[in-house]
This record gives C-alpha cells, structure tokens and sequence, in this order.
C-alpha cells in the first residue's frame, strides 16, 4: 500500500493536473457502481455499464477539472492554511461553488440521461433542495479539514476519496426517474 501511495505521489508530482481529473473520473464511477450495487441492490446481471461509464466522463470532463480548477481560484482569491482562511475557504466553497456546482452535476446527468429540457428542469426542481440540504451535512467539515490539512495538489483526491459515498447518493440521486 506505501509503494502505490508513493508511485502516486510521483505520477502527481509529474502530471498534477491528469492525476486529479483521472482520479475524480475513477472515483465517480466507483460512486456509481456502488450506487447500484449497495443502494439499488441491481446485481451484477442488471448493472448498467452504460451509465456507469456516463458517469465517469462526466467525472474525466466536468468534476475533476471544475473542482480541481475552483481549488486554484480559491486559493489565490484567500491564501494561506491558517484555522480562519480554512474556514473562509470552506464558506466561499460551500456559499457560492456548491450550489452551483451540484445544480450542473444534475443537469448534466439529466441531459446525458436523455431528458428533455423540460424533464430536466423538473427533475432539477423535485431533487436539487434536497441533494443540496444533503451536502450541507456532509462537506462543510470535510472541507474546513481539506482547507487546513491538505495540501492544494491532493485536495482534489482527497476530496474524491470521500467524496465515493458522496457520488453514491449523487448517482442514485441523478439517475432516479
């Protein structure tokens, strides 16, 4: 396990940016395999390779560079690691880039799910509340740790490692009709 720590921390050091987007892409996927696996309870005969692979490219194309890229934002518009610049980080995150960011993710899901503008605008109006007031449990701590602990280049790893219970419940949450 320390050897395939290290081996990742030398293919970070070398390649920050495609390390992160293929870690979130990965990540996502397992999120979704574990969505209709554990909390579908679909089995292996009715797992939907299909989606699970539309999960993972908007995992390769939209989370790993929105969120990797929004870290960098972040950190230039508050510098620092200290406990109070965490916690601004964690508001400015939380306040103004959750919201927006979980509203994407399920539109996206929705258009690629094959909804028409107005299916997905529904969609979007029965399960962003709730998928937003979900967040708001979970990531406010996550993140004031990520902010303060975690260096800028592993933030978005880090993230994606918790964030596999968190992409269960999106992709359940995405993909229920």
């Amino acid at each position: 396990m320390a050897g395939l720590w290290r081996s990742y921390q030398r293919l970070m050091a070398k390649h920050p940016w495609k390390v992160q987007i293929i870690t979130a892409g990965s990540l996502v996927g397992v999120g979704d395999v574990i969505s209709q696996q554990l909390i579908e309870r679909r089995g292996l005969a009715n797992h939907s390779m299909q989606r699970t692979a539309k999960m993972m490219s908007i995992g390769f194309i939209f989370v790993g560079p929105v969120i990797g890229g929004w870290y960098k934002v972040l950190e230039k518009i508050v510098p620092g690691g200290s406990k109070t610049v965490a916690f601004k980080k964690m508001i400015l995150d939380q306040a103004a880039f959750a919201p927006c960011f979980l509203g994407c993710f399920l539109s996206i899901t929705g258009a690629l799910n094959g909804l028409s503008v107005e299916e997905n605008l529904a969609k979007l109006k029965r399960d962003y509340k709730d998928a937003l007031i979900s967040n708001y449990y979970l990531w406010p701590g996550v993140q004031i740790a990520n902010f303060y602990f975690i260096p800028l280049h592993y933030r978005l790893a880090v993230v994606q490692v918790v964030a596999i219970i968190w992409n269960s419940y999106l992709s359940w949450k995405a993909n229920k009709i």
